[in-house]
């Protein structure tokens, strides 16, 4: 089966809407926080060579891990998915196989919580010394890092249950 992280937006987005158990809310709060980590990174490609070399120096720490946690929320995507249906589909099974399942699929989307708020706190630098045109790109990347954080967290919630 193709990966959701290579599929068209459209592709994924159909699949998101069908009565199927994947994708879903985990996999879509990882690609939300894919796309705020993606514009960090566009921010810091802006603001590159604009001041001075220290100022460079920093941008370019934050750069690679913006696209460290970019390209991480993109396994993320897939890695939600695999974890959910293999939870789902232990619910037949015995204690011990749903408990690991179950473990799984709690465990994909704290790592999306824990790696959102690594991508928070690459942006007040940004704020203060990237490109003051992109601002408004940087408060949308805190909210869908805000917002995948607090989907991730539903997902780690519904799935201890």
């Amino acid at each position: 089966m193709k990966k959701f992280q290579d599929h068209t937006l459209k592709e994924y987005c159909d699949r998101l809407s069908l009565k199927v158990p994947v994708p879903g809310g985990g996999s879509a709060a990882a690609l939300s926080a894919a796309l705020g980590a993606a514009l960090i990174s566009m921010v810091v490609n802006y603001s590159l060579g604009k001041k001075t070399e220290d100022v460079d120096a920093e941008l370019n720490k934050i750069l690679l891990k913006s696209e460290k946690l970019r390209k991480r929320f993109m396994e993320l995507v897939d890695l939600d998915a695999e974890a959910y249906l293999s939870f789902v589909q232990a619910r037949k099974a015995d204690d011990k196989t749903r408990e690991l399942a179950r473990q799984r699929a709690c465990d994909v989307p704290l790592e999306v919580a824990k790696l959102c708020y690594e991508a928070i706190d690459l942006t007040p630098y940004l704020v203060l010394e990237g490109n003051q045109y992109l601002v408004s790109d940087v408060e949308v990347a805190l909210e869908l890092l805000g917002a995948a954080y607090k989907s991730a967290m539903f997902n780690v919630k519904i799935n201890q249950q």
